[in-house]
């Protein structure tokens, strides 16, 4: 399996290469050459295994360089810090099923993909003898999961950007906290936005890049995608048993690329994975296209769901390849345009496609907390970006096709929009009370290009 820029500037890589790259070096997103698609008798045979044994087959479909010995070792090593043997277990409230992706150390949806990665990063730098600084922007959870996938491992510092005062407090705690000495956390007063722009434009000056070994973790970084797709096929087929058929999917995103790993999910097996429902809060960038035919950048909102506070998805690029029948010069022309422009506008028969990949849905503050209130009263509770999927999946929902909601955080993380809700927060878990009173270490720097370049070249392995 070889691997590809979305704006055909280099030439086909490893999976291995992929995973050290992040960014193509022609500012692309990298994908595989082909995605397979998979046969009934495949499925069929899935539909036994567990997670760590799904995630397995998965994986060796899409890597070829890695022994299978060790590559079995790298996923079950990654899925022991989870909390819960099926790793994503699957409830069901009334109409809709819940896929819980919290169980992780971090309590996000991002530590089923980052524990992965910080073993991958890991593997290939002891094979390899080399050295690497990771450089990621958050805007909330991908930042903790990433630094716990990574610390205290040996030739790896890590520098995460997390907007000033712009996640919630658990979050930040769960950052700031951690002060392994390869741990950097940066509080760039600025946006999420903001911050992921300027670690593009680091990736971007390959210079830099070649010279500090910079590595990502955002989920640029294919790895990120692959492991999110195991969850879709991993859910679709324990609700659909035996009896086979096809399974909705309701999504809360802001960046993208959860919901391109659904994507990739469909394409691998379009008789399993059904309609692909897209969830915004009111920063509707992502919704707007799928229902409007544009994609434009407003102003950032602050929400209750702050990790969807975006106005810029770094995946959306993936997508528009697959879009434009993976031709990667009109790819790149049109993210030129983009970047320069800030909107794109889609002609009606790429909007009939878009249609036809996605359905979508912003949901606004008062539903949030509104459904937050609803699946109390049921014994559920939700956190605010899982509760923007439900009321769009209950939105979309058919009858006799089941519909999955996928979970991204624990509660817990996001107490004060759960008061909002409920008139009280959340029980803390174990593990997120212990770290209100400890040591708390991080660096308030100017959403600058250069102040970010100077800190990450002064302290870079």
């Amino acid at each position: 399996m070889k691997y590809i820029s979305t704006r055909g500037g280099i030439a086909p890589i490893s999976f291995s290469e992929a995973v050290m790259m992040g960014l193509a070096d022609d500012g692309g997103l990298l994908l595989p050459e082909e995605i397979e698609r998979l046969d009934r008798e495949t499925l069929d045979h899935w539909r036994t295994l567990s997670y760590r044994q799904l995630a397995f087959e998965v994986f060796s479909r899409f890597v070829d360089d890695i022994p299978p010995y060790d590559l079995k070792e790298l996923v079950d090593r990654s899925y022991d810090s989870f909390n819960h043997p099926e790793i994503t277990p699957l409830v069901k409230v009334d109409a809709i099923h819940i896929l819980e992706l919290f169980h992780g150390p971090t309590l996000a949806f991002k530590d089923v993909a980052l524990q992965f990665l910080g073993n991958l990063f890991e593997y290939l730098l002891k094979k390899n003898g080399g050295r690497m600084n990771i450089l990621g922007a958050t805007s909330g959870d991908t930042g903790s999961a990433a630094i716990y996938g990574v610390r205290g491992k040996d030739n790896i510092n890590i520098f995460i950007i997390h907007p000033h005062q712009r996640v919630s407090r658990i979050q930040e705690l769960q950052m700031t906290t951690v002060t392994d000495a390869n741990v950097f956390n940066i509080a760039l007063a600025g946006t999420f936005d903001d911050g992921q722009a300027i670690v593009k434009a680091l990736f971007n000056d390959l210079n830099f890049k070649d010279k500090y070994c910079l590595g990502a973790v955002n989920s640029i970084n294919w790895a990120r995608i692959l492991a999110q797709v195991v969850y879709y096929l991993y859910a679709a087929l324990r609700v659909r048993g035996e009896g086979g058929g096809k399974v909705d999917f309701s999504v809360p995103t802001g960046n993208f690329g959860d919901i391109f790993a659904g994507f990739v999910a469909r394409r691998m097996a379009p008789d399993l994975i059904g309609r692909l429902v897209l969830a915004t809060n009111e920063n509707d960038l992502l919704s707007r296209f799928v229902n409007k035919g544009e994609y434009a950048v407003g102003r950032v909102t602050h929400t209750n769901s702050p990790s969807m506070d975006i106005q810029v998805a770094s995946n959306f690029e993936r997508y528009l390849y697959y879009l434009f029948d993976r031709d990667p010069k009109r790819t790149r022309e049109a993210m030129e345009s983009f970047a320069s422009s800030g909107r794109l506008e889609f002609a009606e028969n790429i909007r009939e496609r878009v249609g036809s990949d996605f359905s979508a849905e912003m949901v606004g503050e008062e539903e949030t907390l509104a459904m937050i209130r609803t699946y109390n009263q049921k014994g559920y509770l939700l956190d605010p970006h899982t509760a923007v999927g439900v009321r769009a999946g209950l939105d979309f929902a058919e009858k006799g096709m089941p519909m999955v909601c996928l979970a991204t955080a624990h509660p817990a993380k996001f107490g004060d929009a759960v008061a909002r809700a409920i008139g009280s927060e959340p029980v803390l878990p174990d593990a997120l009370a212990a770290m209100l009173d400890k040591e708390s270490r991080y660096e308030v720097l100017a959403a600058d290009l250069e102040v970010i370049k100077e800190y990450v070249a002064r302290y870079a392995l």
